[in-house]
């Protein structure tokens, strides 16, 4: 082991780039469908020893010293995220060869744009490294540092951040409830790279390696804790129905296929339930984002169908398109939540706040238009955002959070609970038909469970093509279909937990942590400058 260490820390060049790149895809294996967290222990301790093999010239600022880290860092990142998002260019082939040329921007653009996070937080690493066994905490606070800023400027892209790959069941996933994602990657960048002190200076190792343990056995005896309380009883007189029509994207706009589309939706609304199927007076039925093939608003008809096929004391919670008009201005398009009453009367709407930056609203609209750029959503100025989020009451039920897409991934934005009103579960409307059968959707799904245990809410999450779930407060399945399936979810809703510390504290505990893993790791850097002078 010590021969290999030493091998991979002399290594240079493109030799050095490819084994970093390597090492970042090997990691994606961690993530959502192939859940194989082991591979951490094999990425992280190479990125430890390519990063202790690379140093500037004597001589020259710090800075400049640890510039070689930037490109060790940036490397890793690049093949973790082309091995964990190569699926995104799907969607630019949904509609034929129009968005084709765009295909190498999301395939190898977009990973090298967010590797560049990463080589910050390699760079930011190198700067307080020591050496010994300390410098792990130099890397997970680095690394971490890094994840948060990807998750938060340019509009924040989080998307499998690097705590994921630590949680991968609902045993490991409790910890989140005390201290959120942002802390678990901290803490994972850590417990993944102890496998590098195998080799190297032996000061101090024996407690680095100890705290790693405690670490780990202290993360699997709280989820066995937590999961090892009776579970907590279904809400009384709810029941649930979620629809999965499992239209493919293709068709979702085609208006030859709208009315197909909007009767299969009715048909499986209207469809028997199996004779194990909840029955309550109040049922809620759910319909995936953007469910309605046409603007509801403008078909009287629609409405009326609607109204002949719920029953009394249901309430269709629908992913739509909304319209606000007003005189002489484009119509304003909002990716909406309908709560729609048994006569099939709009009530409640909820507008997605945190749109998909070139998929529902092209960012600089007017530059890049001129440029020949459009966003792929087919409305004239695109998707505009919702003002806040809010808790929608229905009557009969409690009040759920609305989620429409990937705004399940920004645990940040949900915290604290607006209006300090906490909700009985959370509503998740997504369509990820633009994915096709490929990581995406499973990726998708893990994220969303992970802010619902997060928070200590059921989630409640309709995908038009799959994956369709129900979960308890700790994330355990209650119901579901599998991706690429059609046919309805019929179970009872779980109850609420109680508020977590991560709901009321949001990410004060990883403020902490991350500011003893960073002294920590000064300290340790500056023991060594004063050892080595």
């Amino acid at each position: 082991m010590e021969r290999l260490a030493g091998r991979i820390m002399l290594l240079s060049g493109w030799r050095r780039a490819l084994l970093a790149m390597l090492a970042g895809a090997v990691a994606t294996l961690a993530l959502a469908p192939f859940n194989i967290p082991a591979v951490g222990f094999l990425s992280f301790p190479v990125l430890v020893w390519l990063i202790d093999g690379a140093s500037g010239e004597p001589g020259r600022s710090a800075l400049r010293r640890a510039f070689p880290a930037f490109r060790i860092g940036w490397c890793f990142g690049f093949g973790y995220f082309v091995g964990g998002l190569w699926w995104l260019g799907s969607a630019l082939l949904v509609d034929g060869p129009e968005f084709a040329w765009a295909l190498p921007l999301a395939v190898v653009g977009l990973p090298a744009v967010l590797a560049i996070y990463h080589g910050l937080g390699c760079l930011l690493a190198r700067l307080a490294w020591s050496g010994g066994p300390w410098r792990l905490l130099a890397l997970a606070a680095g690394l971490s540092a890094a994840e948060v800023a990807r998750g938060t400027l340019f509009t924040g892209f989080p998307w499998n951040e690097i705590g994921v790959m630590a949680v991968p069941v609902p045993l490991l996933m409790q910890v989140l409830a005390l201290v959120g994602l942002h802390a678990m990657t901290l803490l994972a960048i850590f417990v993944f790279s102890l496998p590098a002190l195998v080799v190297g200076r032996r000061r101090g190792r024996g407690t680095v390696v100890v705290l790693g343990l405690v670490l780990v056995a202290a993360q699997v005896g709280y989820g066995a804790w937590r999961l090892a309380a009776p579970p907590l009883p279904p809400v009384d007189g709810v029941a649930l129905r979620i629809v999965q029509p499992n239209v493919l994207q293709g068709q979702k706009w085609d208006p030859a296929e709208a009315e197909r589309i909007f009767s299969r939706l009715l048909e499986l609304t209207d469809a028997a339930a199996p004779a194990d199927a909840p029955a309550a007076p109040r049922r809620l039925v759910i319909w995936p984002e953007s469910a309605f093939p046409f603007i509801l608003t403008d078909r009287p008809d629609a409405v009326g169908a609607l109204a002949q096929t719920l029953r009394p004391g249901d309430t269709l919670l629908a992913g739509a398109t909304r319209v606000e008009e007003a005189e002489g201005e484009l119509p304003r398009f909002y990716n909406a939540i309908y709560a729609i009453g048994e006569d099939g009367v709009v009530e409640d709407a909820a507008d997605k706040i945190h749109l998909v930056p070139f998929g529902e609203y092209l960012p600089y609209q007017a530059l890049l238009e001129s440029w020949g750029f459009s966003q792929v959503a087919k409305l004239p100025g695109g998707f505009s955002a919702g003002a806040r989020r809010r808790v929608i009451d229905v009557d009969g039920s409690p009040g759920f959070l609305p989620v429409i897409c990937y705004e399940a991934i920004f645990q940040d934005e949900l915290v604290p609970l607006p209006d300090g009103e906490r909700p009985g579960f959370i509503l998740n409307v997504t369509n990820d038909a633009w994915y096709g059968r490929t990581p995406g959707p499973y990726q998708h799904q893990r994220q969303a469970m992970l802010t619902a245990v997060a928070l200590g809410l059921p989630l409640v999450r309709a995908a038009n093509t799959g994956i369709s779930v129900v979960t308890d407060a700790q994330g355990r399945p209650q119901a579901g279909l599998a991706l690429g399936e059609g046919g309805t979810v019929d179970a009872a809703l779980p109850g609420a937990g109680d508020e977590t510390p991560f709901a009321r504290f949001g990410n004060v505990p990883f403020a902490v942590l991350w500011g003893v893993a960073a002294l920590a790791s000064l300290a340790a850097a500056r023991r060594r400058s004063r050892d080595t002078a």
